[in-house]
């Protein structure tokens, strides 16, 4: 299990915010923290941490020139996504992004467009590309959401169907919209299944909170997961320390066969 940071930007600004209440009505966001530190304040302490695969999000428009800030800060440590397309994906990978991160792009009119999936990879490669799940449980199964995370596609989150995906990317990111910044602990039944489902690197975000959380879900996962902790860090505003979140997923990868 490895912490993978996040950098989440919003207006031009790192935030925290509950992914659920984006909308264009800037308004009616719930922030949890709006930070007073740059892009490149976050990305060079990842880099001084040395904490690879982190992601960059671009939360709506007018957060280009802020994430190219953090890109730049620590060029091949950082993925990007939020509005990721098969004609700008070049642009931020040749500004120091490690990998490209797509979903909507790729989800079109609720269902997965094989089209623009196949544009993607043919444009950057599939070793450059992560898939985001993002998803909400409905009825018992987790469905990928778009449109700011309101809009359920028919794409349902299972073996199968993450068994398809993982032959175009080489890795997958997980937000758990249900419980994503809302500080409540992970979500258990959704990571379990993941552990199952996967095969390739994969990331998830969404609830965990405390060193219990993290104990919690690399028992769950036996390690095959890493996980993103956001607005519960004490450098987003929480209480947690970012610090002992780094010592712990480090000792994890130290215990791990062969280190």
């Amino acid at each position: 299990m490895k912490f993978r940071p996040c950098i989440d930007l919003h207006q031009g600004k790192v935030k925290q915010i509950v992914g659920e209440t984006l909308s264009d009505n800037d308004q009616a966001v719930v922030e949890n923290f709006v930070s007073e530190h740059s892009p490149a304040y976050y990305a060079s302490t990842f880099k001084r941490d040395g904490l690879l695969g982190g992601h960059v999000i671009m939360l709506g428009g007018g957060n280009e020139a802020a994430a190219l800030e953090a890109l730049q800060a620590y060029p091949g440590g950082l993925h990007i996504g939020g509005g990721i397309t098969a004609d700008n994906a070049t642009y931020y990978l040749d500004r120091g992004a490690s990998h490209v991160i797509v979903t909507s792009y790729i989800f079109r009119d609720g269902e997965l467009n094989m089209d623009h999936l196949e544009r993607i990879v043919s444009t950057v490669g599939k070793e450059k590309l992560v898939i985001d799940l993002s998803c909400k449980e409905k009825d018992g199964k987790w469905y990928v959401v778009t449109n700011q995370w309101k809009t359920f596609s028919n794409f349902e989150l299972n073996k199968q169907n993450i068994e398809m995906l993982e032959t175009y990317c080489d890795e997958l990111l997980i937000h758990a919209v249900d419980v994503e910044g809302k500080r409540t602990g992970i979500h258990e039944q959704l990571v379990k299944h993941l552990a199952e489902w996967v095969s390739i690197p994969t990331t998830y975000a969404g609830g965990a909170r405390s060193i219990e959380d993290l104990e919690l879900f690399d028992r769950i996962t036996q390690g095959k997961l890493d996980i993103t902790v956001g607005s519960a860090l004490d450098i987003f505003g929480g209480k947690l320390p970012y610090r002992q979140v780094v010592e712990y997923c480090n000792g994890k990868q130290e215990k791990l066969p062969g280190k």
